[in-house]
């Protein structure tokens, strides 16, 4: 392959503002789709270096990043003054819709325990979630699930390279501490106390 493929792929890459498709690559560049695959992952393997930033496969296509080592220097630069971040609970609900997608607002609501309404619209709104079907039940309400955007950010190629969520569930073992420690033992202390207030009602009776 030439180096002006190579080059040309190197400035496309450059100046996009999202992942390209290997296909879209090989169109522009007028080159068969399987050298085109190959050409970015011999990159990829490239700039795996001493380089700040790395060529990576996401959400569908190929971008440029910064380099996974170099994270907290990025994200001191990128929440300097930054005030728009994600709350806890549109966390959570983001969570639930990637695990459990396509999900209605309903079925986040009976997960989460409260109305995900305003969260919804805000992970619409911020291009995290979108419409992607409506369940053929009654009333038919509109499913929600995560979009390319969502992988974008998170560096994920598909939904496929998600961490398996057993990861976040407690062991029974964990669970059954849990339980024993939050375990509410007999009021032995209020117990007490009536002994105790008896014992002067008696006290005082018998003074009177």
């Amino acid at each position: 392959m030439s180096d002006e493929t190579r080059r040309a792929v190197e400035a496309i890459l450059m100046v996009a503002d999202q992942p390209i498709e290997a296909q879209l690559l090989a169109q522009v560049t007028e080159t068969p789709l399987e050298q085109m695959d190959q050409l970015l992952r011999a990159l990829a393997d490239e700039y795996t270096g001493d380089r700040g930033f790395i060529l990576a496969e996401v959400a569908g296509g190929w971008r440029f990043q910064s380099h996974p080592d170099l994270a907290p220097y990025v994200e001191r630069f990128v929440l300097e003054g930054q005030t728009a971040r994600l709350s806890a609970a549109a966390l959570e609900t983001l969570a639930i819709v990637a695990y459990k997608q396509p999900i209605s607002r309903m079925q986040i609501s009976a997960i989460r325990g409260v109305n995900v309404d305003g969260v919804v619209r805000t992970l619409e709104h911020r291009g995290y979630i979108g419409e992607v079907g409506r369940d053929p039940g009654p009333g038919q309400p509109v499913l929600f699930g995560t979009t390319p955007l969502f992988l974008e950010r998170l560096g994920l190629a598909s939904l496929d390279n998600l961490p398996p969520i057993a990861d976040f569930v407690p062991s029974a073992d964990v669970v059954e501490a849990l339980e024993q420690g939050l375990r509410v033992e007999p009021d032995v202390i209020d117990v007490d106390q009536d002994v105790q207030h008896g014992e002067d009602a008696a006290a005082g009776t018998d003074d009177g």
